[in-house]
């Protein structure tokens, strides 16, 4: 900085000695507010020993309190043990898991986060938008997540939305499935306002469902992978998820077009072509998850629930202040 004119030596010198103080002091203080992010995001990762179990009946979910994955077990305070890492989105499938988490600052940007069994993090990519579905195929080579480009929630009347596939066999990603070949009414669709989101895998890894809407109606659309094709099924099918026999699918319907309640969770049986409303009477704005064959965990009203995936039965909370169930295998 420019020294008075006219100053004494004296006084030159310490005015040259305060601005190197205060610089110093801004180093410093930039050093430990650097310091202090990269600790924050260390404490965001699990906790030693924290890892993905397999078994019967094991379940995590992420924990609204704290934010980390948890491991879902009645006989620990709380019914649950939280030491995994910090996410807004989370999913787990064949020892891999998919983290999805928000960061701070306009315009919303997010972390998807890979994981491996241990989960530690095998990768790490920065995406726009604000995460909202997280997919892992059964056996966990396969991952699909959605972001919100605009908008925080499928009932406003606009939205945008990105979904993207990534292969971990080959490291193959695709950023955003929009492109692909859509075939709509037997004919190829082509339409500004396509959107996709609501991924659930086949057995295969090549094969999946998903939503697709178009022309302000959603459709189930059956993709193929290799063939680098979808079509659609039927109308008014939202985030689809598909059974551990291939064979149904659970998904949300809109019964309502009011902005209260507008979905109801429904099973679709793919080779009779007939669906049925499961037992649970609330307006479920989730994607549903098969914990086994006959049973279906969602999250509704802060907690995680389960129903009967046949119609029978009563809904019951498995955990209060939870949310993105997920059955590691």
């Amino acid at each position: 900085m420019p020294l008075p004119t006219g100053a004494s030596t004296r006084t030159r010198v310490w005015i040259v000695v305060l601005a190197l103080l205060l610089l110093g002091g801004g180093a410093t203080a930039y050093t430990l507010r650097a310091a202090a992010g990269r600790e924050a995001d260390t404490t965001r990762t699990a906790d030693p020993g924290f890892v993905l179990a397999g078994g019967p009946g094991t379940l995590y979910a992420r924990d609204t309190a704290t934010g980390r994955v948890a491991r879902l077990d009645p006989a620990a305070p709380g019914g649950r043990t939280a030491g995994g890492p910090a996410c807004d989105r989370f999913h787990a499938a064949g020892g891999t898991a998919l983290c999805l988490r928000r960061r701070p600052g306009v315009p919303a940007r997010s972390y998807v986060i890979v994981l491996d069994r241990q989960l530690r993090e095998v990768r790490r990519m920065a995406l726009p938008g604000i995460p909202s579905r997280a997919r892992v195929s059964a056996s966990g080579n396969m991952l699909a997540w959605t972001m919100f480009a605009t908008g925080d929630s499928y009932a406003r009347s606009s939205f945008s939305t990105r979904t993207s596939i990534l292969d971990l066999r080959t490291g193959y990603l695709v950023k955003n499935i929009e492109q692909i070949p859509l075939t709509l009414g037997g004919r190829r669709h082509h339409a500004p306002d396509v959107n996709y989101w609501g991924v659930s895998f086949a057995a295969d890894d090549n094969r999946f469902y998903a939503t697709v809407s178009t022309g302000g109606r959603t459709h189930l659309v059956e993709g193929d992978m290799a063939a680098w094709s979808a079509r659609a099924l039927r109308e008014n099918v939202e985030c689809p998820s598909l059974s551990p026999d291939g064979t149904r699918l659970a998904f949300k319907k809109r019964v309502s077009e009011g902005p209260r309640e507008p979905w109801r969770l429904y099973v679709y049986d793919l080779a009779a072509g007939r669906e049925h409303p499961v037992a649970e009477r609330r307006g479920i704005d989730d994607q549903a998850l098969w914990t086994d064959g006959e049973t279906l965990a969602y999250g509704y009203g802060g907690g995680v629930w389960s129903v009967p995936a046949d119609g029978t039965g009563t809904p019951r909370q498995l955990a209060a202040g939870a949310s993105s169930p997920a059955v590691p295998g």
